[in-house]
């Protein structure tokens, strides 16, 4: 009998150092507190993202991680910055050639 509880004892002593360390292993390793829940941080200007305001972003944490949509949303507004960007720089480019061959 005695045994037996000791052998308890043991596996619950075990059981509690794994998960006291698994815990402190695998937390949610957060810098910013969490969020009220439905709150959502993520936000962008409506023209001229710059790069503080990438910098700024934060998405907010689901059970798996980021919510998807949020970070698909400011994938698709950083994607469309940037090929309007890419297109004013050809433009002027191309400005500025026929400006030199006039």
């Amino acid at each position: 009998m005695t045994t037996a509880l000791l052998y308890l004892v043991v596996m619950m002593l075990v059981a509690a150092v794994v998960f006291l360390l698994v815990s402190v292993v695998f937390g949610r390793g957060e810098e910013l507190p969490a969020l009220p829940p439905g709150a959502s941080p993520t936000r962008l200007p409506a023209d001229g993202v710059t790069g503080d305001d990438l910098r700024a972003v934060r998405f907010q944490l689901v059970l798996r991680g980021y919510k998807m949509t949020e970070v698909d949303w400011v994938l698709r507004r950083v994607g469309d910055e940037l090929d309007d960007l890419r297109a004013r720089v050809a433009e002027l480019e191309a400005q500025r050639q026929a400006d030199s061959d006039a």
